[in-house]
């Protein structure tokens, strides 16, 4: 089916359904659709064009289902959230030349996060390539740096191989974005060869578990540790570890703290949690990392928002590192004791190897101690304007756990992270490793498609909802019911912040007085729209855009000098936080 349906509810349609998915294959196009059904793609986001329109055309016949995008940006950041959530490579398409290098920022962003997907890109007919023909780029090559791999296609008779291949890698070991370009005369080429299964190279290989003596001397030193501390990254949720992780530090009774792209890998709610490290992270996180003696790191790049200054980040700590990617061990931060694995794996490893558990209760009550020190808190004065972290905070309160947040980049994003409580894995839908504002309104969509039964709140700043706002368009159509909320401080927020902390409040290009009206335009696209300006409406507006049947759009005006804290500056140490601006001064 050409786009986005409704399953068929005859026998006839169901017949015809079946007799579609066992018609021979006679183009290169057809192979290609036919190794997105065997891999068990569901869904497609895209933009149709010139050089793709061939595999268009085999679409038509197929029961995948295609959800034009607005821009083809976001049709990259949808597939990259419904890889997120569903835990399998989601599905983009682009025609040749700036279709594809629209799709460069959701492809990037998806290796920086690791996250499954897999691009489809038309190229122009072989014989024109490297003739600087009309829509023509070097995509591979362009595409090259920011993929797990990159395909040209080059027989009609592989092309459905290829694109089985570049599923299953995009899936295997340390997920990520792959690419397969796809010349015109390939695509509308003859062939009657079927497809395989989708299967990795055979060069393709991964280790699943740690070395048992690797494992037992960590499990050791953990044991023996005064002070330790389990730091959860992103990887623990890609490997569907988090249930392992809650068993492991429940029975051992050690403290964790998650990464940014580790939310919801442990539950928030939990007494052994600290939530979030780095910049923004809480100061309890951040005093546990600087302080303890053994880390347990699991699935985690170490990346600069989350160390600060590498010379500082816990400094006094025994390092083991749990990792598939034996690219990422002591790359940044060197591990005492390198665990190379799938995180679900190494993890019953080391449950199974540990002696006993720490003796720890000192640190116990010194991380809850910590808690009380550095709450999480905000002032909300009567006569100050609406607060982000209030609306937030509200949200959390009125929704189910399971509910899904994403996000654009910047201020808001924090405040989605630091004021929601997070009790559930691929809950937490952002952009992180690139940082790309405008994720978010695509990204919801993917998010909803992926999980149409849970709950999706989108939370954007109004720069960064004003990147992809087109993105409205498909919501509606779509019929979509997703909560869109616009932290509105008539700026970019975080850049403004640093400007004013670090640039002596010169705010060149960050202040926005210019924004339109975001409920309005919400109801120009056909989405519904609620305007927010006020602390005593906040539960009420939100309770009316939730029960709203479709896409709604709360514009909220908030406090705009209100700033994310605790803040680390950049390169800092991570146990000297700032708790409001004027403490930056003495950092």
């Amino acid at each position: 089916m050409s786009e986005h349906a409704p399953p068929a509810e005859d026998d006839t349609a169901d017949e015809q359904s079946a007799d579609a998915e066992q018609a021979p294959v006679t183009t290169g196009a057809q192979s290609v659709v036919r190794a997105l059904e065997n891999a068990g793609a569901e869904y497609i986001f895209g933009v149709q064009g010139g050089a793709i329109m061939p595999v268009y055309d085999a679409l038509y016949d197929s029961d995948l289902n295609h959800v034009t995008m607005a821009h083809e940006q976001g049709a990259s950041h949808a597939a990259d959230a419904f890889g997120i959530v569903s835990g399998k490579p989601g599905v983009c398409f682009a025609t040749s030349g700036p279709g594809a290098t629209n799709l460069v920022t959701g492809i990037a962003d998806a290796n920086m996060d690791s996250d499954p997907m897999i691009a489809l890109t038309g190229q122009v007919p072989t014989e024109f390539v490297g003739n600087d023909a009309f829509q023509e780029t070097d995509t591979v090559g362009i595409t090259q740096p920011v993929t797990k791999e990159s395909y040209f296609a080059s027989d009609s008779d592989t092309v459905g191989d290829d694109v089985g291949e570049a599923f299953a890698l995009a899936d295997a070991g340390r997920q990520g974005p792959t690419l397969v370009d796809l010349p015109k005369d390939i695509t509308q080429g003859e062939t009657d060869v079927e497809p395989g299964e989708a299967t990795t190279p055979d060069t393709y290989e991964v280790q699943e578990e740690a070395d048992d003596e690797d494992v037992q001397e960590a499990a050791e030193a953990l044991a023996t540790a005064d002070r330790p501390v389990i730091l959860s990254g992103g990887g623990v949720i890609k490997a569907d570890a988090s249930s392992a992780l809650r068993e492991f530090a429940t029975e051992y009774e050690i403290p964790v703290i998650t990464t940014m792209p580790g939310i919801g890998s442990f539950p928030e709610d939990h007494e052994l949690s600290l939530e979030w490290a780095g910049m923004h992270g809480t100061g309890y996180a951040n005093m546990a990392i600087s302080n303890t003696d053994c880390l347990l790191a699991i699935g985690t790049r170490f990346d600069d928002r989350l160390t600060g200054g590498v010379d500082s980040f816990a400094p006094d700590a025994e390092v083991i590192h749990v990792d598939i990617d034996p690219a990422e061990i002591s790359k940044n931060i060197y591990a005492d004791y390198p665990l190379i694995g799938d995180a679900r794996e190494v993890l019953r490893q080391l449950f199974d190897a540990m002696p006993r558990a720490p003796d720890a209760d000192e640190w116990r009550e010194q991380c809850q101690t910590w808690k009380s020190e550095y709450p999480m808190t905000y002032d909300t004065p009567d006569d100050e304007p609406l607060k982000p972290q209030y609306v937030v905070e509200t949200f959390s309160d009125v929704t189910p756990d399971d509910t899904i947040v994403c996000t654009g980049v910047g201020q808001h994003q924090m405040w989605a992270s630091q004021f929601w409580e997070y009790t559930e894995p691929r809950t937490w839908v952002s952009s992180h490793g690139l940082g790309t504002m405008g994720y978010g309104v695509p990204a919801a969509i993917g998010a909803k498609l992926a999980a149409p039964d849970q709950e999706v709140v989108c939370f954007d700043g109004d720069g960064s909802f004003l990147m992809t706002v087109q993105g409205l368009s498909v919501a509606v159509r779509e019929q979509l019911d997703i909560t869109y909320v616009v932290l509105n401080n008539e700026a970019v927020g975080m850049v403004r912040q640093w400007q004013d902390g670090f640039y002596e409040g010169r705010r060149m290009a960050s202040e926005y007085p210019w924004i339109p009206q975001f409920d309005k335009l919400a109801e120009a696209f056909g989405a519904r729209g609620f305007r927010l300006e006020a602390q005593e409406n906040v539960e009420e507006t939100i309770q009316a855009a939730r029960e709203y049947d479709g896409p709604s759009v709360i514009d909220a005006h908030i406090d705009p000098g209100e700033n994310v804290f605790p803040m680390v500056p950049s390169g800092g140490d991570n146990g000297k936080f700032a708790l409001k601006e004027d403490h930056l001064e003495e950092l």
